[in-house]
Parts: structure tokens; C-alpha cells; sequence
């Protein structure tokens, strides 16, 4: 199941992707993710009221106010390409909701920065309150998944030994379109991941690549805080980033460039850079 959120006539409202169009749920996001609503018969009293996706305006496919934990150098190449040793454990960091953006959202470069960078990354939205997660069973808490581009600010992520003031930028995380549910996906660690920078492949590579796998890091990031239904988990990005170039090569995101991110069955999202 591909849910969205959208707004539509000035309204902002949640719902499922099927081939009629979107077929709009009174029910939240947060509360499909939680449980609280029954899907079937949510989607029985609003059949047939389906809404074209060309007239809407895509919003996160995320809920806002949720914890954003994210994942740096989860993909050997990647590692190597920033000269940084495989780590032995899992990097952590976190956005927060003000870098939420949605499909075909503007997303503002500011002048307080130069260096911006792109990264494809495969996102993993939990369903269910858990601690102390097994790696065999942390995939039964997954709800969904979604492409996600952690954008980053090189220069202010390298300012300093902390990575965040780089990555939490506003808009600077945008989701979608759609939020898949994970029994349409499968495995998370073997889909084929992409970006593309005006219409040039710039990362190619399959998740399978992780140095840490997804039950991997839902368990190891469940050891040490609780996840909640709604929290989106980073996983982390392979290799091609700006970044990686040699110095010569480095031409960073400018206005008006186009960022494509595609994984094996979550769609594709995509963004347009803006002057501040």
C-alpha cells in the first residue's frame, strides 16, 4: 500500500495511492502508522471519492514532531570515498522535523552556507513502540519505507567534530512521495538505490551494500532509546556524493538543480534547489 499525505482545495489530508488515483482517508497519518484505525474500513466509506495526483500538492510522507535518526558512512564505498574507516559501530545523528519536505518541494539553499551535497538514502518509518529489539525480530516493528534525500551543508557539517548543524538546515529532508507499507517491499536490504543530479546518475548502488543492515540498526538504536510508532530512521547513503569528488570536481548544489532519488519500489522523489 503507497499512502500519501497532500493537500488538496487548501486542505491538508492523508491518503492511499490506487490506480483510480488517491482514494482519501478521514484518519490520520499517525494514526494508520500507530494502528488506532481500521484500514479497511476506512477505505469502504470513502471509496470512490478518488482525487487525480496531478491536483495535489504533496506534503511529507512522514508525521511531523517524530524523531529523525540518521545513519552517516553505512555503505563501505562510501566510507572510503570520505577517507574515513569503516566504523565498528553504527554512526549516529539526527534531523528534526523543520528539515521535513515533500515531493516536488522548493528546497531553500541559504547564505549561511556554500558546500550543499546531496544523499540518497533509503528511510524506515517504525510502527510499533519498542525497546531492546532483537535483530531477528526488528523488522515486525517496521511499518514502512520511503526515499528520503539527506540533504547536507559540507561546511558547517565539517566545522566542527558534530555533524548536525550541516544536516538541519531547513527543508533539508525531504521525503517521498509516498510512504510504502513493508510487506510491499520485502527486504529492505536488497533494492536498488539511485540519484540523479539534472538528469545524470550520480549514485548507484543496492542497499544490500549497508555495512549495517536495517534489523541491524533498528536493534542497535533500540538499545539505547525507545522507538515509537512514526520515527523515521536514516540509513544511510553510498557512494557518489559531491563530496567524494576530488577537490577540482566539487560543484556543489546550486539554485535551479534538480535531485532525483529512486529506490526499487518506493517511486521517486524529487526536488528543485532554490535561492534563499
Amino acid at each position: 500500500m503507497r499512502i500519501v499525505q497532500f493537500q488538496h482545495l487548501g486542505v491538508k489530508k492523508c491518503g492511499i495511492v490506487e490506480e483510480n488515483g488517491i482514494l482519501p482517508l478521514s484518519a490520520r497519518l499517525d494514526q494508520m502508522i500507530s494502528g488506532e484505525v481500521d484500514l479497511a474500513k476506512e477505505r469502504e466509506k470513502n471509496k470512490g471519492q478518488w482525487i487525480d495526483e496531478n491536483e495535489i500538492t504533496y506534503e511529507p510522507c512522514v508525521p511531523a514532531g517524530k524523531k529523525i535518526i540518521c545513519v552517516g558512512l553505512n555503505y563501505k564505498k562510501h566510507a572510503e570515498e570520505a577517507k574515513m574507516p569503516v566504523p565498528a559501530y553504527p554512526v549516529l545523528f539526527n534531523k528534526y522535523s523543520n528539515g521535513l519536505s515533500g515531493h516536488l518541494a522548493e528546497i531553500p539553499l541559504p547564505g549561511c552556507a556554500e558546500k550543499f551535497d546531496y544523499e540518497a538514502e533509503l528511510g524506515v518509518v517504525i510502527g510499533k513502540k519498542a525497546k531492546d529489539v532483537r535483530e531477528e525480530e526488528a523488522l515486525s516493528i517496521v511499518f514502512g519505507y520511503c526515499n528520503v534525500n539527506d540533504l547536507s551543508a559540507r561546511d558547517l557539517q565539517m566545522r566542527t567534530g558534530q555533524w548536525m548543524l550541516g544536516k538541519v538546515l531547513d527543508g533539508f529532508c525531504p521525503v517521498g512521495p509516498y510512504l510504502v507499507t513493508a510487506d510491499e517491499v520485502g527486504d529492505p536490504n536488497q533494492l536498488e538505490i539511485s540519484l540523479k543530479l539534472n538528469g545524470e546518475i550520480r549514485q548507484s548502488s543496492n542497499t544490500k551494500d549497508m555495512i549495517f543492515s536495517v534489523p541491524e540498526l533498528i536493534s542497535y538504536i533500540s538499545r539505547y532509546m525507545t522507538l515509537e510508532p512514526g520515527d523515521l530512521i536514516l540509513t544511510g547513503t553510498p557512494e557518489g556524493v559531491i563530496a567524494g569528488y576530488p577537490e577540482e570536481r566539487q560543484v556543489w548544489l546550486k539554485p535551479n538543480d534538480e535531485v532525483t532519488v529512486e529506490i526499487e519500489k518506493l517511486g521517486v522523489l524529487k526536488n528543485v534547489m532554490k535561492g534563499e
